[in-house]
C-alpha cells in the first residue's frame, strides 16, 4: 500500500498514541479521514462510559447493553479498571492479594530468569515508551512463570505482558490480566506441547473451508500452512500483529466475551482480505501479504468498521466447540 501522504504533511506524527512507530508505507491519508469521524465517536463513547461508571453497575454482571457497549470499545483511561472487572480478574486479585509481590520476594529459577532477559530486547523494539517498562515487565513475567509451572516462560507472553503494561502502566493489574488471557482465552497455547494452539489451528483451517472455501484452496494449492499465517495471531491474541488501537478494541471483547472473539478476528481477516489473498500468485508473495501487507493496512487500521465486520460474523460457540472435538490431535495445518 503505497502512502498517500508522509509524516512530514499530516497532521499525525510517524508514532502512534502508544509510542509504537508506523510503517514506512503507512498511508495517513486514509488515516486522516478514518480519524476525523472516529475522534467524535471516541468523545460520545467517553460521556456514555461515565454515565455506566458512575452508575457504579457490576461490570462481571454483562448484559446486552454492557456488551454492546464494550463492543463499541472502551476509551483508553477507563480500559484498566474495565478489564479487570469484566475478566473477573479483580475478584481473583481480591482473593490473594498478596500473591504477586510474593511471587517476586521468591527465589527465581535462572534459567527462566535467562530466557526472559533473552526476549526483553525482543519487545517491542520500536516503542518510543517502552524501554522504561522492561523491568515491570520482567517482573511481571518471571512472577508468572513461576505461578503456572506447567506454562513457565514462553515467546508470545513477552508481547501480550507488555501491550498490558502500556495499557495499565500497572505490574500488578498487568499479570492478573495477564493469567486470565493465558489461562481462560488461550489456555495451552504456550505449554511445552502446545497441544491447544495446534488443535485450533486445524479448527480455524475447518472454519475457513466452511465460510471462504476459495480462500482455503487457493492456500492449500500453493503451499503455505496455516500455522505459518496464523499461529502468531492466536499464541499472541494479536499483539505485536495488528495496529495498538485495533488490537485494543480486540481485547475489549476478548476480556468480556472470551475465546470466541479471536477465532472471530481471524476469520475476518480472511474474510476481509479474500480478493487480496486470492491475487498472490505464488507462496512468497502470499506469506508476504499476510507477513507484511494485512496487518497494516486501511481495512485493519480503521479499527471502528473492522470490529463492525467481525460482529457482522455468525459463529456459535456449539460449533466451535464441535469441531474442537473432531481437531484434537490434529497438527497437519
Amino acid at each position: 500500500m503505497a502512502a498517500a501522504t508522509t509524516p512530514i504533511s499530516s497532521k499525525f506524527s510517524d508514532v502512534d498514541e502508544y509510542g509504537f512507530k508506523r510503517p514506512e508505507n503507512f498511508d495517513y491519508k486514509a488515516y486522516e479521514q478514518f480519524m476525523s469521524n472516529y475522534l467524535k465517536t471516541l468523545a460520545k463513547r467517553r460521556k456514555r462510559w461515565e454515565e455506566i461508571l458512575e452508575e457504579n453497575v457490576d461490570l462481571s454482571n454483562i448484559n446486552s447493553k454492557l456488551k454492546r457497549y464494550i463492543r463499541k470499545g472502551i476509551p483508553g483511561p477507563f480500559r484498566p479498571d474495565v478489564w479487570m472487572r469484566i475478566s473477573g480478574a479483580y475478584k481473583l486479585q481480591a482473593k490473594s492479594p498478596d500473591l504477586y509481590r510474593s511471587l517476586l520476594n521468591a527465589p527465581h529459577e535462572k534459567e527462566i530468569s535467562d530466557s526472559i532477559s533473552i526476549d526483553l530486547p525482543r519487545t517491542f523494539p520500536d516503542n518510543i515508551f517502552f524501554e522504561t517498562k522492561k523491568d515491570s515487565l520482567y517482573n511481571i513475567l518471571i512472577a508468572y512463570a513461576h505461578h503456572n509451572r506447567d506454562v513457565g516462560y514462553c515467546q508470545g507472553l513477552n508481547y501480550i505482558a507488555g501491550l498490558l503494561l502500556i495499557v495499565t502502566e500497572d505490574e500488578e493489574k498487568s499479570f492478573w490480566l495477564l493469567k486470565h488471557m493465558v489461562e481462560n482465552i488461550v489456555p495451552q497455547y504456550h505449554t511445552k506441547n502446545m497441544a491447544n494452539l495446534l488443535r485450533d489451528m486445524a479448527v480455524f483451517k475447518e472454519m475457513v473451508i466452511r465460510r471462504v472455501p476459495a480462500v482455503n484452496k487457493h492456500i492449500e494449492n500453493l503451499g503455505l500452512p496455516y500455522a505459518v499465517i496464523a499461529s502468531k495471531w492466536f499464541i499472541c491474541v494479536f499483539a505485536e500483529v495488528l495496529p495498538a488501537e485495533t488490537v485494543l478494541r480486540i481485547w475489549d471483547c476478548v476480556f468480556s466475551e472470551g475465546y470466541k472473539i479471536v477465532f472471530r478476528v481471524a476469520l475476518t481477516m480472511f474474510k476481509t482480505h479474500k480478493s487480496a489473498i486470492l491475487a498472490a500468485d505464488d507462496i512468497g508473495a502470499l506469506a508476504n501479504f499476510f507477513r507484511e501487507v494485512l496487518i497494516h493496512d486501511e481495512i485493519v487500521t480503521d479499527c471502528h468498521t473492522f470490529m463492525q465486520k467481525v460482529f457482522e460474523l455468525r459463529l456459535k460457540r456449539s460449533e466451535l466447540e464441535s469441531l474442537r472435538k473432531v481437531c484434537v490431535g490434529r497438527n497437519n495445518t
